[in-house]
């Protein structure tokens, strides 16, 4: 009697991310204070290590990662217009800019880029006057109190929803000039 085999199910074709995306990502004021400001808040590692980090896992996910810190909000805003012809995407942490920065809300909204909120902490889990987000309704996701991690969730969510808004279909940065 001769085997039969046995028909195999096609494997789903797992995502993959697309080569050639580019990602800012952008910290706010104090930032670079990392691994020596209340750690007992904000951890022990410092911005350089969660810069590096960042590189490390989007070169594993096939997308190029730009990392800045800045103390002074006019340039935020001018990093994230220049985003508008260099990047696909942003990863912001605006840190307490994040409560009172009207203009960070406003160049997120000009870009026209996607771009996800992120906090070392949970904002809304500390004192009152961090429960208010003036960015948040120009960004299309959040990723906090996961530790300097929220970076790293953040970039893996941020490609994952560049992916699907560039699967049959021009993708958000796709007007970016070629490099």
């Amino acid at each position: 009697m001769a085997a039969t085999k046995t028909p195999r199910k096609k494997a789903t074709p797992r995502a993959t991310p697309r080569r050639g995306l580019s990602i800012l990502v952008l910290s706010g004021p104090n930032l670079q204070l990392l691994g020596v400001r209340e750690p007992e808040i904000y951890g022990t590692e410092t911005l350089a290590d969660v810069h590096a980090r960042l590189v490390a896992r989007g070169a594993e996910l096939g997308v190029q990662v730009t990392a800045r810190q800045s103390n002074h909000e006019g340039e935020l805003c001018d990093w994230i217009a220049a985003a508008r012809t260099e990047h696909d995407g942003i990863l912001l942490n605006a840190a307490a800019y994040t409560h009172t920065s009207l203009a960070l809300f406003d160049a997120i909204k000009a870009v026209g880029l996607p771009c996800v909120e992120v906090h070392i902490s949970n904002p809304e889990a500390r004192e009152a006057y961090r429960h208010v987000s003036r960015i948040a309704p120009a960004c299309i996701a959040k990723v906090s109190g996961f530790g300097t991690d929220s970076y790293l969730l953040a970039l893996e969510g941020l490609v994952r929803w560049l992916e699907r808004a560039g699967s049959g279909r021009q993708a958000p940065g796709a007007r970016r000039k070629a490099r």
